[in-house]
């Protein structure tokens, strides 16, 4: 029986639970000292003067260092780290260019204007307040119509703050045969990653050649980076990327603040190591989503969905980096799991005086899901039918495979009914309608509200690209994996030892997984964009299948038989000839024969992008006098093609509902008139905890993908449902009322509002 498809409990935890991880803010280098960054209390500002010299007064000052030093350094990276090929097609150069420090203005609260190093962290606390930075104050661009409007401009060289435009143009003949139209504007707010380690770099240089620790989700990329950025070799660059605490998009290569680091190192001619507060990181780490959204959706009264528009507006924050790419992920996969005649999008990326926007964990999906999910609520209440019959009506029909969206990509594999349903089995749908109806005649104050959603994403976009592994199986019978993929919490090195365990037999406990170190592995691409198994994974098998042909002609040898008539016996981890059990060898009797050669493969593997697609049913109970929404069900359908292992698969699932569920219901980041941060604290950003959420009822569909492992990816799939599922579930609580709709997050004021507005007593 292979081992493959089985609950295996994670090999990383025992480490983690009991000795802890490495980190690198655990890094302890000789002679290490510390950087602490002066980061502009102000939005918008132009400087007219930095003093440093009260701060090279200070205790354990060793340096302080401002934009005028970085003479040695050359353009900063056009993006913010992603993979070459992930780049956005914005004019990063010239007016939108963002440098490492800031030179003549400032963008945001939180951007590094100086940097301080100290002998240890909490001297550089004190003296980074003795930099004296001269701000004078312009008006700040807060919010979509500001940026708009272009009355201040944060780039006056580009003449406009709008930095891309793409997408289909608006066609209003598409709605014309409709019998019903709605439209409505909707906000997907910005959030804060809030990874448990926030960004952190370590950095020394020995005999001319820099060693750098970072907390990324891609070591091979952060070379990459920081080769072009201080012209070095990338062979003269070993970038270590140890256990790294969660990053959800906002550790994609390497951020501007990781960069400087690195350079002050050989700059002052120190080890260096930097790891910021939680403050710091709610205020200078990538937030995302932050788009708002204009849907018009148009169709027959019976049901049937005709036409489809999204509308975005994609506030980027104060510099573009990612912000032409996200919002075409968004229009990429407008249109949902439905298959609609007429469906287009368009997007607008403005710059605004807030913390830049990147990925964060769904990248442009979950708001192109967030979207339609409420455009089909808003028609189903408009036609007064309920909202998963409308989804069964217009849902891809499972005859349509592979299926050609109007917005572009082509899905390859699905049943999307099937999933739907299944849902609404196993969750007592009909039952759940009989109470929620039975509340609604009683009047009841706690009234029960129900969300459904139907989504379908692309995972490994980038697949072309691909990712690599190398597998050596060593004379004493274990083995070591090198793969290309990042672990940041998701169970690869239990997942990879699985595979090579239930290809060559050798015992999990015996294969050790090794990743994040350019030295050890230096070809790779690492981890976003759920893209691990279905590329790191399938590279790990395929390494396995070329180990186990090459041991099947050293076993032959060994025991002077054909090949053809030699079989591996996985559960003894043995070569034998067919039907001689006595006769066999061991990995490692077969790997000793190999020679100096070794016993080894590498490889390097592309593909396609994967369509994982669910659909999720959202229980919720809101008090009508307060307001206050509270989530007491969630059942899902996430159908990410062949499991691997159940325990990491629904790891997964469990860490994106909750986030989902989160954006939902509580986390958003604020900013005043000013653009001042009201959320610059977990007192003030209200990150979700287990004491918000129910146990999740996760049911399984398997649909396998095209690849050796039938596999798609799961890593951002609960993020993608539920959080429409659980929005539409709140306004489904009061939509009796009069309530159409909740931009989120559905806060008790919001909410109390919204009943209030609809009974004509606000």
């Amino acid at each position: 029986m292979s081992i493959l498809g089985t609950r295996v409990v994670r090999t990383e935890d025992p480490r983690l639970l009991t000795k802890g991880g490495t980190y690198v803010d655990d890094m302890r280098l000789p002679g290490m000292a510390r950087v602490t960054f002066v980061r502009s209390p102000v939005a918008h500002a132009m400087i007219t003067g930095v003093d440093t010299s009260a701060a090279l007064a200070a205790p354990g000052v060793v340096a302080a260092l401002t934009a005028a030093d970085l003479t040695d350094l050359g353009p900063p990276p056009p993006d913010d780290g992603s993979a070459p090929n992930e780049a956005a097609p914005l004019p990063l150069g010239g007016p939108w260019a963002e440098p490492l420090l800031a030179v003549d203005r400032v963008r945001y609260v939180g951007e590094p204007v100086a940097m301080v190093i100290t002998d240890d962290r909490y001297q550089g606390e004190d003296a980074a307040e003795l930099v004296s930075v001269d701000y004078d104050a312009l008006p700040a661009v807060v919010g979509y119509d500001a940026a708009l409007q272009g009355g201040t401009l944060l780039f006056p060289a580009a003449e406009t703050n709008v930095a891309i435009s793409g997408g289909a143009p608006a066609d209003d003949s598409a709605f014309e045969g409709c019998e019903v139209v709605v439209e409505r504007t909707i906000e997907n707010q910005r959030l804060a990653p809030v990874p448990m380690e926030g960004r952190a770099a370590a950095a020394t240089w020995e005999d001319g050649k820099l060693t750098a620790w970072v907390s990324t989700q891609n070591a091979q990329i952060t070379r990459f980076i920081l080769s072009g950025v201080l012209g070095l070799d990338p062979g003269a660059i070993r970038v270590v990327a140890p256990d790294v605490g969660g990053g959800f998009g906002a550790k994609v290569g390497l951020d501007r603040d990781a960069i400087l680091v690195v350079w002050a190192a050989k700059h002052i001619g120190h080890a260096l190591s930097w790891s910021e507060t939680r403050s710091e990181n709610l205020l200078g780490m990538t937030h995302g989503r932050a788009q708002r959204q204009t849907v018009k959706i148009g169709g027959s009264r019976d049901g049937r969905i005709q036409a489809y528009r999204l509308d975005v507006v994609q506030d980027t924050g104060a510099y573009p980096r990612m912000g032409g790419f996200l919002p075409f992920l968004t229009r990429l996969m407008a249109s949902g799991p439905y298959d609609i005649p007429n469906a287009s999008a368009a997007s607008t990326t403005v710059v605004t005086n807030a913390t830049p926007i990147a990925a964060y964990r769904g990248a442009g999906r979950p708001e192109a899901t967030a979207a339609i999910e409420r455009a089909v609520d808003l028609f189903a209440a408009e036609i007064g039918k309920d909202p998963a019959d409308v989804r069964r009506m217009n849902l891809v029909p499972d005859g349509k495979f592979p299926y050609q969206s109007p917005c572009g990509p082509v899905y390859d594999s699905g049943a999307y009914t099937g999933a739907l349903d299944q849902l609404l089995a196993g969750a007592g749908y009909q039952e759940l309608r009989a109470e929620q109806a039975r509340r609604r005649e009683r009047g009841d104050v706690l009234q029960l509200g129900l969300g459904v959603s139907s989504y379908v994403e692309i995972t490994a976009a980038d697949a072309e690209g691909g990712e690599t592994a190398q597998l050596i199986v060593h004379d004493n019978g274990t083995a070591t994996v090198y793969t290309g993929s990042s672990a940041h919490g998701q169970g690869h090195h239990t997942a990879w030892a699985m595979l090579v365990e239930a290809e060559l037999g050798i015992e999990m406990a015996k294969v050790t997984v090794i990743h994040g170190d350019t030295d050890l592995i230096p070809l790779g691409t690492g981890t976003y964009g759920s893209r691990s198994l279905q590329l790191g994974g399938v590279a790990v098998h395929k390494a396995a299948v070329e180990v186990k042909e090459q041991a099947r002609l050293l076993a032959a040898d060994l025991l002077e038989a054909s090949g053809a008539d030699l079989e591996l016996d996985t559960g003894s981890g043995t070569w034998q000839v067919r039907g001689d059990p006595a006769s066999s060898k061991t990995w490692a009797e077969v790997a000793s024969h190999a020679g100096e050669s070794g016993l080894t493969a590498s490889v390097h593997h592309t593909a396609q992008p994967t369509f994982p697609f669910g659909s999720h049913l959202a229980v919720v109970e809101v008090d009508t006098e307060t307001g206050k929404a509270r989530l007491i069900r969630h059942v899902t359908v996430d159908d990410a093609g062949t499991v691997l292992n159940p325990v990491l698969f629904d790891g997964q699932r469990h860490g994106g509902i909750a986030q989902g569920v989160a954006q939902a219901l509580y986390e958003e980041v604020a900013y005043d008139a000013d653009g001042n941060p009201l959320t610059s604290t977990l007192v003030d950003y209200a990150a979700i905890t287990a004491a918000e959420l129910p146990s999740f009822e996760l049911l399984t569909s398997e649909t396998p993908a095209d690849n050796p492992l039938g596999a798609k990816g799961i890593g951002e799939a609960g993020t993608i449902g539920s959080t429409p599922a659980t929005q539409n579930a709140v306004i489904d609580a009061v939509s009796h009322l009069g309530v159409r709709h909740v931009d989120m997050p559905a806060t008790p004021e919001r909410v109390w509002a919204a009943i209030n507005a609809a009974r004509g007593t606000l």
